[in-house]
């Protein structure tokens, strides 16, 4: 989905906002259905909870990337630097404990969850509603915007907690190893 995400996000037409934001939010409805399923339906297969989370990252990581160019200011470059970031230090560190055998210690944990959650809803409405400018490229903070940043970064604050929460799992064996 993320080719066609990225191409409708750059078609700038009218309905190209709502239609980019839909794509968005399927893809992690769609995402959750999934591995709901395969857990339910006992249906998960190794490859698939590899390719899995791989998915989600790109398709965030693309949204954010999009976004940042869209608004042009750092109050948004700067979370998505944080969640960009940390989605790579923590598939690193997943892979790191999946070598040494230890992958189950830094599983899905119930606030990578919620920050998933936040994450999607704080992406989908700044992908929705194009952002206002004046003189030039000076972005019109309306109390929407303002609303939606807000959000971005509580996702961007549980995006930093949920990796202190695998560290912590992991630190016994990173301790080790050192």
């Amino acid at each position: 989905m993320i080719p066609l995400f990225i191409g409708v996000f750059y078609l700038h037409s009218w309905w190209g906002n709502a239609i980019a934001a839909a794509i968005f939010l399927i893809a992690g409805l769609t995402d959750y259905l999934d591995g709901y399923l395969a857990r339910r339906l006992n249906q998960s297969t190794r490859f698939g909870a590899f390719l899995d989370p791989v998915a989600d990252k790109l398709m965030v990581a693309a949204a954010l990337v999009l976004l940042v160019e869209y608004h042009a200011n750092a109050w948004l470059a700067i979370p998505a630097i944080v969640i960009i970031s940390r989605e790579i230090a923590v598939s690193a560190l997943r892979e790191w404990m999946a070598e040494i055998g230890a992958r189950a210690a830094v599983a899905v944990s119930y606030i990578g969850k919620v920050k998933t959650v936040m994450q999607i809803t704080a992406i989908t409405l700044l992908l929705a509603f194009e952002p206002q400018f004046i003189e030039g490229r000076k972005m019109v903070f309306t109390p929407f915007f303002v609303f939606n940043y807000v959000l971005l970064y509580i996702a961007t604050a549980l995006t930093l907690w949920s990796m202190l929460v695998y560290l912590k799992a992991a630190w016994p064996h990173l301790r080790d190893d050192a």
